[in-house]
């Protein structure tokens, strides 16, 4: 079972389950592939980077990385993540 931190929402491993399939995305490529709206997605995605689950690429595209793998295989606990000092 995944182990989500409490900054989490259920939404955000739809979203990185849909990048790690589709590869590098956008907050409105995620919402027309199934996942949540862009406007949830453009919300969660910077929130996803800055603990380390996705990385930015460009203004609005977002990759996943390998922590991002990891919590999706079981392999991570989110909690044990933490945000980035700076809030970026």
């Amino acid at each position: 079972m995944r182990q989500a931190a409490d900054w989490m929402v259920p939404s955000d491993d739809r979203i990185l389950e849909l990048v790690r399939e589709h590869g590098n995305l956008t907050p409105t490529a995620i919402d027309d592939l199934g996942g949540p709206t862009s406007g949830h997605a453009r919300n969660r995605c910077p929130v996803l980077a800055e603990y380390g689950l996705l990385e930015r690429i460009s203004r609005g595209l977002y990759g996943i990385t390998e922590e991002g793998e990891a919590y999706l295989n079981e392999e991570l606990d989110a909690s044990e993540l933490e945000g980035l000092p700076d809030g970026s």
